[in-house]
């Protein structure tokens, strides 16, 4: 399963915490990889403010197409469906995970305060995507010769701060390379690469109760 949010969940995942390194950031991370996936494929659109639906799908993808009967529905901006419904979006990335082999879900022993444990069968692709992200993140490259999709899982794991993709030194020694991949999301829309560029002040927020529905 190669779409974006997919790849997203995957990159946060934590072989330790049994499941994303922080369920609560993650959602906001795998919600908007698949706003960017959706944009880049051309269902998506910025028009005065608000996100329209340019294409209606069905994409082929029961979360990608479960996002864009919702945006079909609203008339919001990219901040407000980033904190929109994020935690149904995790729940739906796992359970299509867990529904092509690629994750084993079980609940929590104790489900309001765990929620759910996730183990991925084959941790070496997830070392494997580990490795790419990183590689692109250090690559002496131009930002503009690589994929947006890597330029977007960069972009979301630096501002998420994942932990170890990228590290805290990569992110301090690789700064600007991280400001030039996430201007690459402006190619899309800018106002989702304005918030991506916000979204660790949002995650904080809603953190402390102050994010916006669930």
């Amino acid at each position: 399963m190669n779409a974006l949010p997919y790849r997203m969940y995957l990159l946060a995942y934590d072989e330790a915490a049994r499941g994303p390194y922080d369920r609560a950031r993650s959602g906001f991370l795998v919600r908007v990889a698949a706003l960017v996936d959706l944009t880049q494929r051309g269902h998506l659109t910025e028009r005065e403010g608000a996100v329209r639906v340019t294409e209606p799908g069905p994409v082929g993808d029961p979360v990608l197409d479960r996002l864009l009967d919702e945006v079909a529905a609203s008339t919001h901006g990219w901040k407000h469906l980033a904190r929109r419904h994020r935690t149904q979006t995790l729940q739906d990335v796992e359970d299509q995970l867990a529904a092509h082999g690629q994750l084993t879900v079980e609940p929590g022993r104790i489900p309001l305060l765990s929620g759910r444990h996730a183990t991925v069968p084959d941790p070496d692709a997830v070392r494997a995507l580990h490795a790419h992200v990183t590689a692109v993140l250090r690559a002496a490259t131009s930002a503009h010769q690589v994929a947006l999709e890597d330029a977007a899982l960069v972009a979301l794991a630096a501002v998420g701060r994942i932990g170890s993709v990228p590290s805290e030194q990569d992110r301090r020694r690789h700064r600007a390379r991280i400001d030039d991949l996430t201007g690459r999301l402006g190619e899309l829309a800018p106002g989702l690469e304005t918030t991506v560029r916000g979204l660790r002040t949002t995650m904080i927020a809603a953190q402390g109760g102050m994010g916006g529905g669930s």
